[in-house]
């Protein structure tokens, strides 16, 4: 890679992390108010998606989605996807007009600014403790039971391997499902890891191709079920990585 390539994906990458809070400041004032109370959250969702476009299209980066079924409004869903990138987090809320609430780990708490909103706003998990895993699973639980649709990338993070495709899935999102009897809404993110992986001086600006699968229903299903719901929802993942249907 030549000096001047380097010397523009730096430059890029730096813009991420201007954008990152560039809106935050712009909205502070409503911020504030809206992740003030869990009453406020439809509003502070549409907050999050304008942050999350304004950071997409800043970068160049233009979500493209294709579905196979709509979500109802007010309806409760379990929405997984698979994890490569921190853009999945802005290309999730940028294709979902719907309300969701964010299980994610810990660490993003420590950034400046938006680790504030991060914290106030989304359900906190450190996957290496057993008793914050459990703590995690109790405040979905308690979301869900207000009607609340859940975000998990079940992977549990982003794969340490770059060549893998897709990582094995954890468990917690299936058994809440079950135990909601909520839909599981499989999503596929294509173009993430080529646009924008963990590797500083790689990616560019181009599109972001989502799919929202069918849904795979929950209904009837016992505890016992989750590891066969697990596996049909990576499936369903795995293969449509390995055989694109959206160009």
């Amino acid at each position: 890679m030549g000096v001047l390539k380097k010397f523009a994906l730096a430059i890029w990458r730096l813009w991420f992390y201007i954008l990152l809070g560039l809106p935050i400041i712009i909205m502070l004032p409503v911020l504030l108010v809206v992740a003030s109370s869990e009453k406020f959250y439809p509003q502070y969702f549409i907050c999050a998606r304008i942050w999350a476009k304004c950071i997409l299209y800043g970068m160049g980066l233009f979500p493209k989605v294709r579905h196979e079924q709509h979500m109802e409004k007010d309806k409760s869903y379990m929405l997984v996807a698979n994890h490569t990138s921190m853009v999945d987090i802005m290309l999730m809320l940028a294709v979902n007009k719907h309300p969701f609430i964010f299980v994610g780990k810990m660490e993003l708490a420590k950034i400046p600014l938006f680790g504030y909103f991060y914290r106030q706003t989304c359900i906190l998990v450190d996957r290496k403790s057993q008793r914050s895993r459990q703590e995690a699973f109790n405040e979905a639980q308690r979301r869900l039971k207000q009607g609340n649709s859940i975000c998990i990338f079940p992977e549990g993070g982003v794969p340490g391997h770059q060549k893998l495709l897709l990582d094995e899935f954890k468990d917690g999102a299936f058994r809440l499902a079950v135990e909601h009897q909520i839909p599981v809404v499989p999503f596929t993110f294509y173009d993430t890891k080529k646009r924008f992986s963990y590797d500083f001086f790689s990616g560019g600006p181009g599109k972001l191709r989502a799919k929202v699968h069918r849904f795979i229903p929950t209904k009837g299903m016992v505890v016992a079920d989750k590891r066969a719901l697990k596996e049909k929802t990576h499936e369903v993942i795995l293969q449509e990585l390995k055989n694109p249907s959206f160009n």
